[in-house]
C-alpha cells in the first residue's frame, strides 16, 4: 500500500510541476535590475566551459598621395583574445508526502509559491553577479565595480550638502557623460546614466528656481548626449551605488549600453529538472543554471564618478 501511495503521489506531482513551471517562467520581477542595465547573451552552448571573444584595435590612416604613386597607406588590425569562464549553480524546491496527499484529497492544485521562490533566488544571484561580480569565481567585478574601469572623483560632489547648487549637480552629470567622450577621442557618448537612489530622489524632487522644473527633468532635456544626438538619455536609479565608490563613497555610472561594450553571458538560464524522490516521504525538483561574469570589453566607454 505504501508503494502504491508513493507512486500515486509521484504521478500527481509530475502533472503539477508542468503547470507550476509554466507559471514561474511567466513572472517578471520589476525590481531585478540587470536585464535593463546590461545586454545579456544566451547564445553559447549550455555546457560551454568558457566563452571566447576578441577585442580589435586598428592602426593606420588615409593620406594624400601622388596619382602615379604605388605607396598606398595600409591599415592593420590587432586582435586580443579574452575568455570568460562559465560555472554551474543551482536552486530547487520540493514537497513532502503529507502536503501532496492533502492536495490530492482536497482536489486542489499545488501552488507555485516554492517554484516562484526558487526562480526569485536565481534572478537575485544573477543580478548580484551582473552588478557586483563574484570574487569566489575570479570575476573582474560587475557593472558597478569593474576593475579595469577608472573611477574619478566628482568635480563638485556631495550633492545635497549646503552650498551645492543645482548647476553644480548638472555639471557633475555632464562630466560623467563627457568622460566617455574624452576617453574615446570624441567618438563615443555615454547613453545611459545610473545613480544611487538617494541622489535620484534628490534630483527628482529638487526644483530649479528659474525654470520650475526639477533637476532630473532638466537633465533629461538638457544633457550633452541628447544635445548632440537628439536621442533621450536613459537615466536610472539602482541599489548598491550608495557605497560602490572608492572607500565606500557614492558612485554614478555612465556608459554606452551596447553588446560590444559590455555583455553578461548566461549559456543556460534556470531550468528545472525532472522530479525525483529524494527520500521515503520527500520529492524534489532540482534546478540548474550556468553563467559567466560580466565582460566590460571596452572599459573606456564606461565612467565611474565617485562622491556625488
Amino acid at each position: 500500500m505504501k508503494a502504491f501511495d508513493a507512486q500515486a503521489a509521484f504521478g500527481f506531482l509530475v502533472s503539477q510541476t508542468t503547470h507550476i513551471e509554466r507559471e514561474v517562467y511567466q513572472i517578471k520581477y520589476a525590481d531585478i535590475q540587470y536585464p535593463s542595465l546590461v545586454p545579456v547573451d544566451f547564445s553559447a552552448h549550455p555546457f560551454a566551459k568558457t566563452v571566447t571573444y576578441y577585442s580589435m584595435n586598428k592602426a593606420g590612416e588615409a593620406k594624400w598621395l601622388n596619382g602615379n604613386s604605388d605607396d598606398i597607406p595600409m591599415v592593420d588590425t590587432e586582435h586580443t583574445q579574452f575568455e570568460t569562464a562559465v560555472y554551474t549553480a543551482g536552486i530547487g524546491y520540493g514537497y513532502g508526502y503529507e502536503e501532496l496527499k492533502q492536495a490530492q484529497m482536497l482536489g486542489i492544485p499545488l501552488t507555485s509559491d516554492k517554484g516562484t521562490a526558487a526562480r526569485r533566488a536565481y534572478e537575485e544571484m544573477v543580478d548580484r553577479i551582473a552588478l557586483e561580480g563574484d570574487t569566489t569565481k575570479g570575476f573582474a567585478g560587475g557593472l558597478f565595480n569593474y576593475n579595469t574601469v577608472v573611477a574619478t572623483p566628482a568635480t563638485n560632489g556631495d550633492w545635497g550638502s549646503t552650498g551645492i547648487t543645482p548647476d553644480e549637480i548638472i555639471a557633475d552629470v555632464n562630466d560623467a557623460l563627457t568622460t566617455v567622450q574624452v576617453a574615446t577621442n570624441n567618438v563615443v557618448l555615454a547613453d545611459t546614466l545610473i545613480m544611487p537612489y538617494s541622489k535620484w530622489n534628490l534630483v527628482a524632487s529638487t526644483r530649479l528656481t528659474d525654470t520650475g522644473n526639477t533637476i532630473l527633468s532638466f537633465i533629461r532635456a538638457n544633457n550633452v548626449y541628447t544635445a548632440q544626438t537628439g536621442q533621450p538619455l536613459t537615466i536610472r536609479a539602482a541599489r548598491k551605488l550608495d557605497t560602490a565608490g572608492v572607500s565606500g563613497a557614492t558612485r554614478m555610472v555612465a556608459y554606452r549600453r551596447a553588446p560590444e561594450v559590455l555583455k553578461l553571458h548566461i549559456p543556460m538560464p534556470l531550468q528545472f529538472l525532472p522530479v525525483w524522490q529524494s527520500g521515503p516521504l520527500r520529492w524534489d525538483v532540482p534546478g540548474l543554471f550556468r553563467l559567466g561574469g560580466l565582460d566590460i570589453r571596452l572599459p573606456s566607454e564606461v565612467s565611474y564618478i565617485d562622491g556625488i
